[in-house]
Formats: C-alpha cells, sequence, structure tokens
C-alpha cells in the first residue's frame, strides 16, 4: 500500500501565492478609494496595498469577494482575479459631502468609516 500525499494543499498554497503577487498598490488617481466603506446593506474595504473585500446582503441573500482590485477606470473597477473577478460601477467617485467621504457604487451611495489604527506596542487597552 503506498500513501500519497493530496495534491490540494499544494494548489492552495499556489492559489494564495498568485493571490498575493497581484496584489498592487493603488493607482496614485484612485487612492481616495482606499479605506472602509459602508452603506445600505454593503462593506466594502479596499486597502493601499491594493487587496480588498466587499460583502452586499439583499433580500436576504450574501454576496461577497475579495482579492486584487484593479482596473479603475471612471467607470468603477474589479476586484478578484480572472473569471472569479467581479466587476462595480461607480456612478460617483470618491468625494467630500458634509463633512464626510462618499462615493456611490452599483446604486449603493457608501460612507467611509474611518477606523483607528491599533498601536502595536500597546498590550492593554487603556481608558
Amino acid at each position: 500500500m503506498s500513501l500519497r500525499a493530496s495534491p490540494a494543499p499544494a494548489l492552495l498554497a499556489l492559489a494564495f501565492l498568485l493571490l498575493v503577487a497581484c496584489t498592487r498598490p493603488l493607482p496614485a488617481a484612485y487612492a481616495d478609494y482606499a479605506g472602509h466603506w459602508r452603506g445600505e446593506g454593503v462593506l466594502l474595504v479596499i486597502a493601499p496595498n491594493g487587496h480588498a473585500d466587499y460583502e452586499r446582503v439583499r433580500e436576504g441573500r450574501r454576496t461577497s469577494i475579495e482579492g486584487p482590485v484593479h482596473g479603475f477606470s471612471a467607470e468603477g473597477f474589479k476586484i478578484g482575479l480572472g473569471p472569479l473577478s467581479a466587476s462595480f460601477e461607480v456612478q460617483v467617485p470618491p468625494h467630500l459631502a458634509g463633512g464626510r467621504w462618499r462615493m456611490t457604487v452599483d446604486g449603493v451611495e457608501l460612507t467611509r468609516v474611518e477606523i483607528l489604527p491599533v498601536e502595536a506596542e500597546r498590550e492593554t487597552l487603556r481608558l
């Protein structure tokens, strides 16, 4: 009887490395897209390093995708790789309105939420 290792872990590791390798920083012209964005049933996180997470809950169904954000244009952007990517239409690009950053993506108005950075040296929370 011979024991053979399953190729699944190696394929997953390769897919992860490809995903990380394809992540590129946001183009300077689209730096305003970076941040944590929330709207009616939508959470969109675009990191300056070019990684994005998107989640939408509508009519009891959840849709999510994560991966490199790319293909920026006046019409929108994409998240993911190849056939596993999704296109997002930007009706209103990021802009300041009423002291808050806002944009409209796929018909949903999103507001950027300011997230405080975590201090690595601090081990306990001080109030």
